[in-house]
């Protein structure tokens, strides 16, 4: 009884009712969490209880959900004509019964970008997403943003990427999605768009290396190097490099490598263990598709583990990710082998 009385817990007779000072509130998506006046901190779980709960259902007809400067969720009532930080739907609430996780992992091949991020408030993060206009790239960045997240869609299409903010606006209207064109094919185009991000003076708490091509004909780029390795590798590799004082800056922040289990398949040294450096952007008669996608698939990997060793200390951290194999995106489309190759594996593989 003492304890409860020094938590200030043994006013109320109801496990339900709040002790003085606190305050239920509720995420975008439909969390509740509570806030504590008295020690100016917010938890998940009931002061009293120990619970976590959710909200039921939708808003009642003639409500809106809104959101306020500071990145607070409160609520319309149109037909009344007022607002309140009170969600109407806390009437209604279920409580949340999670199955605990294993002292391995939390999740595992079958779990969703909205599992994952279910009951998280992102608003006040700002993201960038490589590639962001399809695929693996597009079904992050819907995540990110419909969790609260400003989002920037770094896309070589501008166009493509205006097209894939109009469909998560389309999903939520107040969605904080921008695209802003980046080819990786182009370094002078990565320090264009380092720069124009830059010029907006945010900060940049997650930056998501996504974009890649695979099983490209065998080109160069302006640059001169071969392209998948620019493409999947150098050209990430340049547009962190040119954002690492915003991301120190702005920690914690972490930077996510997405690399491929295929990088297990190949070599980038000589026969002496040395690194052969012809074999990162070969000639043409050197050149085989497969092998330098899995070459540049390894190059995300080694950097990704020596970047996360010297930022870590600064708050930034770095994970490269395996995302599955074979997921059915419109990576394969440069070649029809392949096409058909990933069509008959996709009742097998992760959807989008």
């Amino acid at each position: 009884m003492a304890a409860l009385k020094y938590a200030g817990l043994e006013d109320t007779d109801s496990e339900e009712e709040l002790p003085p000072g606190w305050e239920e509130r509720t995420t975008k998506d439909g969390w509740v969490y509570y806030a504590n006046h008295l020690e100016e901190k917010t938890q998940w779980e009931h002061p009293k209880s120990g619970k976590r709960k959710r909200v039921a259902g939708d808003l009642p007809y003639g409500w809106e959900q809104e959101t306020d400067e500071n990145g607070q969720v409160y609520f319309v009532d149109h037909i009344n004509k007022r607002t309140t930080y009170l969600d109407p739907r806390l009437a209604f609430t279920v409580e949340d019964n999670p199955v605990k996780p294993t002292t391995r992992q939390k999740y595992d091949g079958n779990s969703t970008a909205m599992e994952i991020l279910q009951g998280r408030d992102l608003s006040g993060k700002v993201a960038i997403i490589t590639g962001a206009n399809s695929g693996i790239g597009f079904e992050t960045a819907k995540s990110l943003a419909l969790h609260g997240a400003c989002v920037i869609l770094a896309c070589r299409s501008l166009a493509r990427g205006n097209d894939a903010v109009q469909r998560i606006l389309g999903e939520w209207h107040k969605a904080k999605v921008e695209a802003m064109t980046l080819d990786l094919a182009s370094l002078q185009s990565v320090q264009h768009f380092a720069e124009a991000f830059k010029s907006k003076n945010l900060p940049l708490h997650i930056l998501i290396c996504n974009a890649a091509v695979f099983g490209v004909p065998w080109s160069l780029t302006e640059d001169g190097l071969e392209s998948t390795f620019q493409v999947n590798h150098l050209g990430h590799f340049y547009l962190v490099q040119l954002l690492e004082d915003v991301l120190r800056q702005s920690s914690p922040a972490r930077v996510v490598v997405v690399s491929s289990e295929s990088h297990r398949f190949t070599e980038i040294n000589d026969s002496s263990g040395k690194l052969d450096f012809s074999l990162l952007s070969p000639s043409k008669k050197e050149y085989w598709a497969m092998l330098a996608y899995n070459r540049s698939k390894l190059c995300n990997i080694l950097f990704s583990n020596e970047l996360n060793r010297r930022l870590s200390p600064h708050g930034v951290t770095s994970n490269a990710v395996h995302p599955g194999n074979m997921i059915y995106s419109s990576i394969h489309r440069n070649w029809w082998v392949y096409t058909l190759l990933f069509t008959l594996a996709r009742p097998f593989t992760k959807s989008m």
